[in-house]
């Protein structure tokens, strides 16, 4: 379906006039809900309230917020202006704030009262804090800001004045290898990123998401946010993602999107569940999921289609309301790499779970699974609009509208990213098969490059080794110019604490449960199966099980939970060079090799 609008502003007034009445934005449970005649009041009453701290076109607001309907509203509000509002993570330390604040130029900062000192403390050159969770009457909160237009502000001249060439947004990179990038992304390439999508994955006025997501991350701005302005979706705010199952229960959402780690956790939690069937029930609910993989390779008879059938309605259905997705068309999944036996489960209780790739240079989604045709293991084809070619050295280019218009300030490394005729450069190793189906190898600069000059992906093992062990959060393949690949893995937090719990152990501490036996047990065989699907060199021939948990937006994670590969190496060098030595150090673990090969 076209977008009939050249701006998200233009797109937003015409869907906020479809059904005025309708809900746009709530909370879980209800307790908070705007209409969309109440949301394009607020966006018009907030713009006028940045237009008086001085806020005109080309100018950038910072937002540092949780996920809550103020969030929509005072990005809304900028961009009505003209300006480039922003997202900070919350996770971020002060020093990483004063950044990203003197990068974008940033004087005005809209934030909650848990952040006010945080932001005070990052200084740099911010002249008005905005706090949307002031109390009544305080002359700093969004409320005040809200009654301050000036007399002279024409809302309908300034909003019609933006073009499709001006800057929609900064998305701040993640910062593996370094200081985060501002990528800046235009109203042309977010509304032609969205026309393309709908193609493939259409959304309706009304529609039902999440918003859970950083809202700094493209996934999240692309999937909740960009996708309501232009198409209607109800979106409710959930501010504490531990909390996400029961607020999948309250929306039960149409369409969603989840990293993969969501997604394995919430198979995780279906699977306990499932586990605690017996007799006739565990053995239709058995029968019903085995239909199901079948389905996936279309290899089931005409009777057993019938069956399907039938026991899709009577009992995955039940299963797939236990999750929420009892009225889910199709869900995403993206952001990292993801075990392609976790989507097949999915798709094997009749959810659409489909992979998509693509970066914040990108625009968001550049591939993504078709509903007909989707392919487990794959990213899909090129959103329409999208053009993906592989260079000589296996890298993925890619091309549209879509793609950024440079690195905020950097021109440098614009110049590196765009490399000529419109061509991104993406720093990842794929390949594109006959059908146009994308499969990513690894990133370019993390390959892993063993002793004897071996090419290895560090991602493809590290998914083979993780497995469907609830219990690990995270691995980190090491082999770079070493004899043999060795492992960290860092536990998972929650599934630690829930095995700490049925064990009976009085210590549920990273450090406690990385030494106890049946724990170190449940890794090294989770790496011992992912080391029979690997070839001999690839294959993990020791680990170490790290004494803490790794939190998104730490030394180890970024965010949006990728490996800090080059910090990781820094930190835990002597646990590293114990895996190697030949006497290996305490906390170092042989993999037993398959028996074929003892």
């Amino acid at each position: 379906m076209t977008i009939d609008a050249e701006t998200l502003c233009g797109a937003f007034q015409k869907t906020a006039a479809i059904a005025p009445e309708a809900i746009a934005l709530r909370t879980v449970g209800g307790a908070q809900a705007l209409t969309w005649n109440e949301y394009r009041q607020r966006v018009r009453a907030i713009a006028g309230g940045l237009t008086s701290l001085g806020v005109r076109r080309g100018d950038t607001v910072a937002l540092l917020l949780t996920n809550r309907p103020e969030f929509n509203l005072v990005d809304t509000a900028a961009m009505h202006l003209g300006a480039t509002p922003y997202s900070i993570y919350n996770t971020l330390a002060p020093e990483q704030i004063t950044y990203l604040l003197e990068s974008a130029d940033s004087r005005v900062v809209v934030t909650e009262a848990q952040y006010v000192d945080r932001i005070v403390k990052a200084g740099g050159s911010v002249e008005h804090v905005v706090v949307v969770d002031a109390p009544d009457g305080d002359p700093a909160g969004l409320a005040a800001l809200e009654t301050t237009e000036p007399e002279d502000f024409d809302f309908e001249a300034t909003w019609r004045a933006v073009t499709a060439d001006d800057i929609l947004t900064l998305i701040y990179t993640s910062g593996t290898t370094g200081n985060p990038k501002g990528v800046e992304l235009t109203h042309a390439g977010m509304i032609a990123q969205l026309t393309g999508l709908d193609e493939v994955a259409e959304i309706r006025f009304g529609d039902r998401s999440l918003s859970y997501l950083p809202a700094a991350h493209i996934a999240e701005r692309l999937s909740t946010h960009y996708v309501q302005l232009v198409r209607g979706a109800e979106i409710t705010a959930v501010a504490d993602v531990s909390l996400l199952l029961p607020a999948l229960l309250d929306v039960r959402p149409t369409y969603w999107a989840g990293v993969p780690r969501v997604w394995e956790k919430l198979k995780v939690a279906l699977e306990a569940g499932l586990a605690q069937a017996s007799g006739p029930e565990a053995e239709v609910v058995g029968r019903a999921i085995e239909l199901g993989y079948r389905n996936i390779s279309g290899d089931l008879s005409a009777e057993e289609q019938v069956e399907y059938a039938e026991l899709d309605r009577l009992v995955l259905s039940r299963v797939r309301a236990k999750l929420g997705f009892d009225e889910l068309r199709w869900g995403l999944c993206g952001a990292a790499p993801i075990a392609t036996e976790t989507l097949e489960f999915f798709m094997a209780i009749g959810i659409r779970a489909l992979e998509i790739w693509g970066m914040s240079e990108s625009g968001g989604a550049a591939t993504i699974n078709p509903l007909h045709a989707p392919r487990p293991g794959t990213v899909g084809t090129p959103v329409p609009g999208v053009e993906i070619k592989v260079a000589d050295d296996g890298e993925l280019l890619i091309r549209g509208v879509t793609v950024m218009r440079g690195y905020r300030g950097e021109p440098e490394k614009t110049a590196a990213a765009l490399i000529g005729d419109g061509w991104l450069a993406t720093g990842d190793i794929g390949t594109i098969d006959e059908e146009g189906y994308v499969r990513i190898v690894d990133r370019k600069k993390e390959l892993i490059i063993n002793a004897g000059g071996k090419n290895m992906s560090p991602a493809n093992i590290e998914r083979a080794a993780k497995g469907q062990a609830p219990l690990i959060g995270q691995v980190v393949a090491i082999g770079d110019l070493r004899p043999y690949n060795t492992a960290l893995v860092a536990l998972d937090p929650d599934a630690a604490a829930a095995y700490a719990e049925k064990c009976g152990l009085a210590d549920a501490s990273a450090a406690a449960l990385a030494e106890y036996p049946a724990v170190v047990e449940a890794v090294a065989a989770s790496i011992a199966e992912g080391n029979q699907r690997l070839s001999r060199i690839e294959q993990i021939k020791r680990f170490s099980i790290v004494p803490s948990y790794w939190e998104p937006g730490t030394e180890e994670l970024t965010p949006t939970m990728k490996l800090k590969r080059k910090p990781i190496a820094v930190k835990y060098a002597d646990q590293i060079d114990r895996m190697y030595a030949v006497v290996p150090g305490g906390g170092v673990y042989e993999v037993e090799p398959p028996p074929a090969e003892r």
